[in-house]
């Protein structure tokens, strides 16, 4: 007789946690102990238990991995792009992890200079990560980032491009990013808060310095903003962004006067955002000033920066969202999205032109490149859909030719975009809004109401899941799977206004949208609930938890990575990473009535007594945006109260953080193990 596997049972102590006269009892909250050995070896046994139950899945793992691997084309390079008389290129290897950042002098025809093996750097370490690579204005010397803990918090140093000396120079506890002033010597970069790793001060490092003498520029004070310091496209500016959800502020240097005094580009003011680029004698902001909700484009003179100077450029408009804008010498390059999808428009500044970039697909993903130069007539973009591998495309805005510079192979010799269907549907919310839903899957399928399907979702911060090609994803819909991404409310997929009705008093209707996608699917025979899935990670992941608190009879399974699955207890923690800054996402259960609404919804609280689907969910010990806890508690409360004998499996990476493994292959382990649970709930092992 077979013995029963049976899963870990964590310990229950009790904790009180009271608010606004209201009484929780949190029987696993002694889990957030990262330093207590019963909290280490409690996520242990839940791993142990993963390995065993998912056993007789290992070599088709492996499967998956060989398969995923088998189309990325592993000495691979980037299109290399020009920056200050110096092309620039990313390359990898066959059989290494990690890139290869190189550089060029005059044209590409010159010898290879060596800027960074990262596989050299990342050898003696399980997560490695290279990040804010910033060369000096004189070519000669690089700041760099480095991250081996998986935490976020990046340790800046500077490399000497001519002799390949790195120097003494360590800037710790940083977000990686950095910024030269003109005179090639002093260094303007973000510090992180050591406990909430919220970024709060810039500071200004001169080379061949000790950082303890840097000089404190800025700290942001209220701790629902973060700052950040960058350099002007024009290389004319060093310009310090505040950022909070809903309100943003600016400060202006010129960057050849490193010591002077930054200037207030337009104070704060709550519900006013606005971004800025510099270009000859005037900034232009892209903001939501005097109810621009889908915002638009203005201009100042560089000396008068405050909003009462701002005239209309690209005037607001109902129907288009305006997201980014690229100058260059003699053209102004709008991305907008339109109905949902992106758009590229192209403007002649003597106003003599103005045209879209034509698309003719039903749902794709475009956006502009990288696009240093102001002195040309060419635009880099990037084209991709679901069906479609990428293409990096330089358009010649004068002549209007497009040159494809690369385009993404799939290797494997089998694939071929046109045994693929991808179209865009329309669900019906309870409240009659229409929800689109992006599809892709293997031509031939009937919709029959058999067929497996994976809903995918994320639906917070405004931020918008295009739909995009997946070599990786080939291996689901080759056997058989429909792949859905669900434009839920709180994302920015049909405006701003779908974004605004997707957060704080209104965020169920992102959980509520997901449910009515799901039924749509199903009455519209793409698949039954039989064969339903749902998938989502980080904000996506409390998605997962509430949809599956609120309908688990529509789902098979679901998989939540990384999941903000203890909304209320995190939002009441202010010294927990992210929390301060969340107010205007979530809102603030400091707050009564923030309480209450949010309480309806976490899913940690509304765990009950019923019938779950079989559930993966996954996380990161050293996870800096979703602490490891929140899943573990969640797990732990999940086997105690479900009444199903489905399964419930939890992977913790003990190496890692938010996003998983660092090398390019690593990572493609944790996806085949996510498919390997799908595909074994479907019966299919080959």
């Amino acid at each position: 007789m077979k013995k029963e596997i049976l899963p870990p049972k964590a310990k229950k102590i009790p904790k009180k946690l009271e608010a606004h006269g209201d009484l929780r009892i949190d029987d696993y909250y002694w889990m957030n102990e990262k330093e207590n050995p019963e909290v280490i070896a409690y996520l242990n046994e839940e791993n142990a238990y993963n390995d065993k139950m998912t056993a007789h899945t290992k070599d088709f793992q492996a499967r998956l991995f060989d398969e995923m691997k088998g189309r990325i084309k592993e000495a691979d390079q980037s299109v290399p792009y020009k920056l200050n008389g110096y092309w620039y290129l990313t390359r990898f290897e066959e059989g290494k992890d990690y890139p290869i950042y190189s550089r060029k002098k005059g044209d590409l025809e010159a010898p290879e200079e060596l800027l960074f093996d990262v596989n050299e750097m990342a050898k003696d370490f399980e997560y490695y990560s290279l990040g804010g690579l910033n060369i000096s204005p004189d070519n000669k010397m690089v700041a760099f980032g480095v991250d081996n803990v998986s935490r976020r918090k990046y340790t800046i140093q500077i490399k000497n491009l001519e002799t390949g000396k790195i120097y003494s120079d360590k800037i710790e506890n940083t977000t990686g990013g950095s910024t030269w002033a003109n005179d090639n010597k002093t260094l303007f970069y973000t510090k992180k808060d050591e406990k909430t790793l919220r970024s709060y001060r810039i500071y200004k490092h001169i080379l061949g310095t000790n950082s303890t003498e840097d000089e404190l520029v800025f700290e942001e004070k209220d701790e629902t903003f973060n700052t950040s310091v960058y350099k002007s496209k024009s290389k004319e500016y060093i310009i310090i962004g505040s950022h909070s959800t809903l309100t943003t502020e600016y400060q202006i240097l010129n960057a050849s006067d490193p010591n002077g005094e930054f200037k207030v580009f337009q104070a704060r003011e709550r519900g006013l955002e606005y971004a800025i680029a510099h270009f000859e004698d005037h900034f232009y902001v892209l903001t939501n000033k005097d109810k621009a909700t889908n915002f638009k484009l203005m201009k100042t003179p560089v000396e008068k920066t405050q909003k009462e100077n701002w005239v209309d450029v690209v005037p607001h408009r109902k129907d288009y969202l305006l997201e980014d804008i690229d100058i260059f010498k003699e053209y102004l390059v709008v991305s907008e999205r339109h109905e949902g999808l992106n758009k590229i428009k192209v403007m002649r500044w003597d106003e003599s032109e103005t045209y879209h970039i034509p698309f003719d697909n039903e749902t794709y993903t475009v956006f502009t490149s990288i696009n240093p130069d102001f002195d040309t007539e060419v635009l880099r973009f990037a084209y991709n859909d679901l069906s479609t591998p990428t293409s990096v495309i330089d358009f010649n805005m004068k002549t209007r030719d497009k040159t494809i510079l690369k385009e993404q192979e799939v290797l494997g010799g089998e694939f071929d975009k046109d045994n693929y269907t991808s179209e865009r549907i329309w669900a019906t919310a309870k409240d009659g809004t229409k929800i689109p839903v992006s599809l892709v899957y293997k031509k031939g399928i009937e919709k029959n109401g058999n067929n497996p399907l994976l809903q995918y979702a994320y639906g917070s911060y405004g931020a918008t899941i295009d739909p995009y090609f997946s070599s990786v994803r080939l291996s689901l819909l080759d056997r058989g799977f429909i792949y859905a991404i669900a434009h839920i409310r709180g994302g920015e997929y049909l405006g701003r206004d779908w974004y605004e009705n997707g957060k704080l008093f209104k965020k169920i209707n992102t959980f509520t949208d997901y449910i009515d996608v799901s039924e749509a699917l199903i009455a519209k025979k793409y698949t039954s609930a039989a064969h339903l899935y749902a998938m989502g990670g980080s904000a996506g992941g409390l998605l997962m938890g509430a949809v599956i608190n609120m309908a688990p009879q529509l789902y098979n399974g679901a998989i939540a990575a990384v999941p903000f699955v203890d909304v209320l207890t995190t939002m009441l923690d202010d010294s927990i990473p992210l929390t301060t800054g969340e107010y205007d996402e979530w809102g603030n259960p400091n707050e009564k009535d923030y309480y209450e609404y949010i309480k309806k919804y976490s899913p940690y609280d509304n765990v009950v007594a019923q019938s779950y689907p079989n559930l993966l969910v996954t996380t990161g010990l050293h996870d800096s945006q979703v602490q490891y806890w929140e899943p573990a508690k969640w797990v732990a409360k999940l086997r105690e109260l479900k009444t199903d004998k489905n399964l419930l499996l939890f992977h913790i990476n003990m190496d890692a953080g938010h996003g998983g493994a660092s090398g390019r292959f690593e990572a493609l382990k944790e996806v085949a193990e996510e498919y390997a649970f799908l595909l074994d709930l479907e019966g299919i092992q080959g």
